[in-house]
């Protein structure tokens, strides 16, 4: 399994990256299931809070929901110029509230118990022998 290290920026464009590739090919092959993408929403929360790097550990919970609204951008309705995919985005941002909740609080946790770790590792190296 690769353990790559992103910094916050990079998180944040892996994840986005990633959501709208899964969002293309949910049209694409699905038709545009909201549900399907959802689902497929949660591995790549749960990626980001393990492949983030340590400094960068806050942003891991940050950028996962802007990464869902842009991935959702290839799913939302197309309506007449922008205002109608403005109102499809919302809407659709609405109706899938829980996945986004979901995906944001799985990764708030992955990196909560990443953060534990480190704190638990440093105070055992700083403990004295015996």
């Amino acid at each position: 399994m690769p353990n790559p290290r992103l910094t916050g920026l990079g998180s944040g464009l892996f994840c986005a990256a990633v959501m709208v590739v899964l969002g293309c090919l949910d049209r694409a092959l699905f038709g545009a299931s909201l549900t399907l993408y959802g689902v497929l929403f949660l591995p790549v929360c749960v990626l980001t809070g393990l492949w983030v790097r340590r400094g960068d550990l806050p942003a891991a919970p940050v950028v996962v929901p802007i990464a869902f609204a842009v991935g959702l951008m290839a799913l939302s309705g197309s309506g007449d110029g922008v205002g109608g995919r403005l109102m499809g985005l919302v809407t659709a941002l609405a109706v899938e509230a829980g996945w986004l909740y979901g995906g944001t609080l799985l990764t708030g946790l992955t990196v909560i118990v990443r953060r534990v770790r480190l704190v638990r590792r440093r105070t055992a190296r700083g403990r004295p022998p015996g």
